[in-house]
């Protein structure tokens, strides 16, 4: 009994010899992470939600691990999005050499890109190592972005995963795509951080997915405890 070669989906095609590279997908950068969500956050439901979130947090913790950060604000707002913030360093705003990329863009477009990947930027961390930032921004309708570092605040927004800006608030605000970080206004000398609010893809995530406050209280309690000096403060103003 002779048998022939199965395909992907289980199913044999009905002849191997038209089995050619065509017939191959290729997904490139973030357009993977959208495709095939449960493969960087498990999945699409509640806890995929949570995990989102807490990759964005890990990057505020790992600041904090490296003496960099002692306070991570994070708030639950009313339209549904979340916001988190930090007073560490600030993701670098220069451009990356290969990219031609501003740090920030690279950071949450590239996948496998970012201070956890090489280059002895963190002796510790966790999340996703340099994948985390760009699959939140990758399955976030909207994503809003501000850095403070050298004397300035420099922000950019995205939409699921490409950079550009909207003309209102919200995520259902027209939007035009453009690359770069915007200058919005002067600051001290020495003020640092960044600040990352995001409205999680509905087209992505279930309609019953939400957050569970219980466990970002708890998580928050037991990593403040954890990292010596670092204080979590959460707010819950969804209403």
């Amino acid at each position: 009994m002779s048998t022939s070669p199965a395909t992907s989906s289980g199913q044999a095609p009905a002849n191997g010899s038209e089995y050619t590279a065509r017939h191959l997908m290729v997904l490139e950068g973030l357009e993977a992470v959208r495709k095939r969500p449960g493969m960087y956050i498990g999945s699409t439901d509640s806890r995929g939600l949570m995990h989102c979130l807490w990759e964005i947090i890990d990057n505020s913790v790992d600041e904090a691990l490296g003496g960099y950060c002692d306070h991570i604000g994070v708030r639950l707002h009313a339209d549904g999005s979340v916001e988190v913030g930090d007073n560490g360093r600030g993701i670098p705003v220069d451009t990356e050499p290969r990219t031609g990329l501003s740090g920030v863009e690279v950071a949450y477009t590239r996948l496998h890109a970012g201070g956890k990947s090489g280059g002895g930027s963190y002796t510790a961390s966790g999340g996703l190592h340099g994948v985390g930032a760009s699959v939140v921004n990758a399955l976030a309708a909207r994503l809003d972005l501000a850095v403070d570092r050298n004397g300035r605040t420099h922000s950019i927004s995205f939409r699921r995963g490409a950079p550009g800006t909207f003309d209102a608030p919200g995520p259902d605000a027209a939007f035009t795509p453009r690359s770069g970080l915007r200058r919005t206004r002067n600051n001290a000398p020495d003020a640092t951080g960044t600040r990352v609010r995001y409205w999680a893809d509905r087209q992505i995530f279930l309609k019953d997915a939400r957050l569970s406050l219980e466990t970002l209280y708890a998580r928050a309690r037991q990593t403040a405890f954890l990292v010596p000096g670092l204080t979590i403060v959460v707010r819950d103003e969804q209403g």
